[in-house]
């Protein structure tokens, strides 16, 4: 078992940069790769970024790029989502999520553990 757990999340203006946190617990020599998603009112939940565990490969969703960078630290357990320039159309929960094992669609969301999530929200 992983358990994840997000922090960070709060109420930023336009334009302003935020760093939100999922530190993992458990079994964490298991997991493979680690990605943040988010779910704004009323719409799906969205692939944001993920990371391999073991050496730092990353992805990111077009919405992303240029804006957010995905971390890890190994040593802490420790995944970090760093946003910059952040827009209203950022206001969500971000969610952090884990796949053991392998990743066969990360993006798709097949993942093996998520977080209860934290919220962001951007005023313009």
């Amino acid at each position: 078992q992983v358990q994840l757990v997000e922090s960070g999340g709060g109420l930023v203006q336009a334009g302003d940069s935020l760093r939100v946190y999922c530190a993992a617990s458990g079994r964490t020599s298991s997991i493979y790769a680690m990605a943040w998603f988010r779910q704004a009112p009323g719409k799906e939940r969205e692939f944001v970024a993920a990371t391999t565990w073991s050496n730092g490969v990353t992805d990111y969703a077009d919405s992303a790029k240029g804006r957010f960078t995905v971390s890890r630290d190994i040593a802490k357990s420790t995944m970090y989502l760093h946003m910059n320039n952040l827009k209203p159309k950022d206001t969500a929960v971000y969610y952090c999520a884990a796949a053991v094992n392998n990743a066969t669609n990360l993006r798709g969301g097949l993942v093996d553990y998520w977080g209860k999530g934290a919220l962001v929200t951007v005023s313009s």
